[in-house]
Parts: C-alpha cells; structure tokens; sequence
C-alpha cells in the first residue's frame, strides 16, 4: 500500500518544553522548522531533543497529520497558531497516521515502525488552546522508531508500507 504524502514541515529542538515539567511551568526551548533533517537508525534526528534518549525509544520521530493542525486551528478559531506548537517532529499530510501502528514503512528512503499514537498531553491546553487536550485524543499523530536512517527533505514523497 502506498500514500502520495507532502512533507510540510520538518521540526527539531535541541531541549524539552514540557517533559518533567508538571507543576513548574513550560520553558521555552526554540524549534527550528528545517527543510532537511537526519535520521539515524536506532537513535533519532540529529540535533533533536530526543537523540539517543534512550535505548531502542518509541519515540525516537514523531508524525502529525497537517489536516489535524488545521482543525484545531479552525475549532478553536486559532488562525495565527504556529506549526510548531505540537511539539512533533514531522507535519505531513495524505496518510491515516494511525493505520501505520505496528507497521514498518517507508519515506523517501528511510525506514520506519510505527509504534503507538503520539498521545496528546494536558500541555497541548497551554500550547493551543484550553480544550486542545481533550480535542486532540485519537488524532495526536504516530510515535516511530527509525530502523534504517537517511535524510527527510520537506516537499511530496511516496510513503509505502513494507513487507
């Protein structure tokens, strides 16, 4: 099976906005919205918060549906609310992000297992909207490890799911 896909934005942050945060506020690490980034079988993109954070991470990239996005903005009349604010990794949109739990597939070359859903947290209130949190529950994007590295260059692709 394969998905025509357009790559809309590429996001990494060398540092943790929310993680370990509860009860002491969000801090406010920058996120660079790149047109290449690497991925490194095993370990991550390079450069991003999550790098080698730990052993075999199931969340070593994070996929977010574009259309998503755009919902949230329009339900909560958000027209100026910044990609970036989901703290995800990949903004992509033309494949049900969901139906790749369990499975290994493929993205302009480099490889990938889709893990589990990128659950939305109580942080996504501060980040959007009051609301976002709960609104965002089953559509919070794809947790992924990275099985066979290379680069992801933002612009269309191909996305097929491997044998």
């Amino acid at each position: 099976m394969e998905w025509d896909i357009e790559l809309r934005h590429l996001f990494l942050s060398e540092g943790h906005n929310y993680s370990g945060r509860h009860g002491k506020g969000a801090l406010d690490h920058g996120i660079e919205d790149r047109e290449v980034i690497e991925c490194v079988a095993g370990r991550g993109i390079l450069g991003d918060r999550y790098f080698d954070h730990q052993e075999n991470y199931k969340g070593q990239i994070t996929f977010f549906d574009f259309e998503v996005y755009q919902s949230v903005k329009k339900e909560f009349d958000l027209p100026g609310l910044i990609a970036s604010s989901f703290r995800r990794n990949v903004l992509l949109q033309g494949v049900p992000l969901l139906d790749l739990v369990g499975k290994q597939f493929s993205l302009q070359g480099v490889e990938f297992e889709g893990v589990e859903e990128a659950a939305p947290c109580y942080w996504m209130n501060e980040a959007c909207a009051e609301g976002a949190h709960e609104f965002l529950k089953g559509q919070g994007g794809l947790r992924a490890r990275i099985t066979s590295g290379g680069e992801l260059t933002r612009g269309s692709g191909i996305l097929s799911l491997l044998p």
